[in-house]
Parts: structure tokens; C-alpha cells; sequence
């Protein structure tokens, strides 16, 4: 389903790149960006706390149960509010601001989702499930460009259709993006205990990296399904486990690791790419600068799309090595 939901992005293929070299966010081979989940109070969406006290301050004191006479001779308004003056609305709640989310543009119609993702949806009364849809498209459409708007929408989903495995993946994924660990992974496990999905796990182990604990990303990684898994979520956990490895100071083991995936793939596939980076990363890092530039060369010679910065890597090698 993780797949299918992303097929609805305008760009991108898979999970995120990050900005340093255009590295998969699953696949970071060092440390990871961010040390621990941002608090969805940053959210725009809406503020937290009491309604606002009534414009005027307290009312006038009562003498003898009668108003007390003002200034002006005029008694204040019924209730004890000064003449003249509006009462303020109370200001939303941080849970009402998330059920009501961003707002959500026009030409953003729902129809955008793909057809496996709107069908989850169809148990839900028609409006419900029009809005949902909405903020859906709009999560996937925003996650490259702005992570954090696409984690509102997802959010504004899960607030109205918690229940559905695809809302949660969606909620997960637009988390991780926006660089909230820990509701990515809780999001994505919910996913995981409703439609029992293994997409998730290598996500999942870059989020237990993130909040500083390589060891769990370590026993995901050692997963039964990982073995089963398409080359691309293969590669996408291997690269992780070696950046957990070498979290733990363990540059040899991540080189190991590496080592046992298809490196010399003749496939020109972003998840090769990746793969080679990953290893040129770790040579550098372990001080095999020689080796390293030859595997910044082989990422250069098939990213094409420009993924990664491999060039400027090699470049610099050569400058240090003379």
C-alpha cells in the first residue's frame, strides 16, 4: 500500500530524499537528521490552551445584588459585561485545530488518490470520505515540497478516519517526512497491527535511528519478511542497517553489510544508486579514501537523475588525495 500511496505524488520515488546529496531519508548512511520526533504543537494549524478571559477584564462588583453605577450613570450590560463591548471567541484547541487542518485548495478534489487507497475509504459516510480523500491527495501532493503542511493534512485524515490502515500509513509517512520520528513510527505500527504490511519496516528502523536507538533499527532489520522483500525495500534496509552499524562505531560490520547487497548490479535503478553511495560514504568514513573515489565515480557514471552528490565527492577526493 505504501507504494500504491505515493504513485499519487507529482514527483519522487519512493522515501525521501533528504537535502545534503539528494541521500534517501530511509537510507541515510550516517547519522541521521534530527535526533528526536518535533512536538506537533509547532503545528500552524492551531494553538493550545483556555479560551481568552472576556474583553473588559472581571465585571463591575454588585452592591446589595443591584449593578454597581458607573461613570457614565448607565448600569453595564445583562451579565455583568461593559456596554458596547463584543465578547472574544474562545481560541481552538490544539485537537480541533488538527480535526479542521490546513486549508484545503480548490483544485484539490480527492479524485488524485489511487484507485486501491479510495477504495479503503468507501465505508465511510460520502462527505466524510470526500473530505478525507482531500487531505489525503493533498498529503501525498505536498510531502516532497513541504513535509510539514502534508503532515497536517495527513493528520487532519487521521482525525476523521482513524480506523483505516491507509489513513495511518499516510499519517506515518507524511511524519516521517516532516521529521517526526516518534509519531511516524507509532502511526506506522498501527498500519503494520491493521493490515499486517512489512512495507513499512525500513522506515520504521530509520525512525528508531533517528531517536538515538540503532540497536531496534538492528532487529527490524534482522525482520523474517526482510529476505522476501523487492530489491528496492531490500536495498532501502540494508543501507539502513549499515547506518546503525556505524552508529554504533561498527565501520567494518557496515561495510559487511553493504557488501552482501548487489553493488555491481548492472541495473541503473535509483535503489543501486543509493546503494553504491552508501558504500562510498562508508568507505571515506572508515579512511579508504583511494576506494571510496572509485565508488563515487561508479555512483556518478548511472545517476543521471542526479540523486546524489557524487561529483562533488569525487571532486573532492581527488583534490585531498593530490
Amino acid at each position: 500500500m505504501a507504494d500504491q500511496r505515493r504513485n499519487q505524488r507529482p514527483s519522487g520515488d519512493g522515501p525521501r530524499r533528504s537535502s545534503s546529496g539528494g541521500r534517501p531519508a530511509a537510507g541515510r548512511s550516517g547519522k541521521p537528521t534530527g535526533s528526536s520526533s518535533r512536538s506537533s504543537s509547532s503545528s500552524s494549524a492551531g494553538r493550545s490552551g483556555k479560551p481568552d478571559s472576556r474583553a473588559g477584564g472581571k465585571p463591575p462588583a454588585r452592591s446589595g445584588g443591584k449593578p454597581a453605577a458607573r461613570s457614565g450613570g448607565k448600569p453595564p450590560a445583562r451579565g455583568g459585561r461593559p456596554a458596547g463591548r463584543r465578547e472574544e471567541k474562545p481560541t481552538r484547541t490544539e485537537e480541533q485545530a488538527r480535526y479542521d487542518g490546513p486549508e484545503l485548495p480548490e483544485e484539490i478534489t480527492g479524485r488524485e488518490l489511487d484507485r486501491s487507497v479510495a477504495a479503503q475509504l468507501k465505508g465511510l459516510p460520502e462527505k466524510l470520505a470526500a473530505r478525507v480523500a482531500r487531505h489525503l491527495a493533498a498529503a501525498g501532493i505536498f510531502i516532497d515540497e513541504n513535509p510539514e503542511l502534508a503532515y497536517q493534512h495527513a493528520m487532519a485524515a487521521r482525525a476523521r478516519a482513524s480506523r483505516i490502515a491507509v489513513v495511518r500509513e499516510a499519517a506515518g509517512e507524511a511524519a516521517y517526512a516532516a521529521g517526526h520520528y516518534a509519531e511516524a513510527l507509532a502511526e506506522l505500527r498501527a498500519a503494520k497491527r491493521m493490515n499486517g504490511a512489512t512495507a513499512y519496516l525500513p522506515i520504521m528502523a530509520d525512525c528508531h535511528r533517528a531517536l538515538g536507538k540503532p540497536q531496534e533499527a538492528l532487529k527490524l532489520a534482522k525482520s523474517p519478511s526482510v529476505p522476501n522483500f523487492a530489491p528496492e525495500a531490500k536495498a532501502e534496509m540494508t543501507i539502513v542497517e549499515a547506518g546503525a552499524r556505524r552508529d554504533l562505531g561498527q565501520l567494518d560490520a557496515a561495510l559487511r553489510t553493504l557488501e552482501l547487497a548487489p553493488l555491481m548490479s548492472k541495473s541503473r535503478a535509483s535503489w543501486v544508486v543509493r546503494l553504491r553511495y552508501a558504500y562510498a560514504d562508508t568507505l571515506e568514513a572508515a579512511g579508504r579514501d583511494q576506494d571510496a573515489l572509485t565508488w563515487f565515480h561508479r555512483v556518478d557514471a548511472i545517476d543521471s537523475e542526479e540523486l546524489t552528490d557524487a561529483a562533488d565527492r569525487a571532486e573532492a577526493l581527488e583534490k585531498r588525495l593530490g
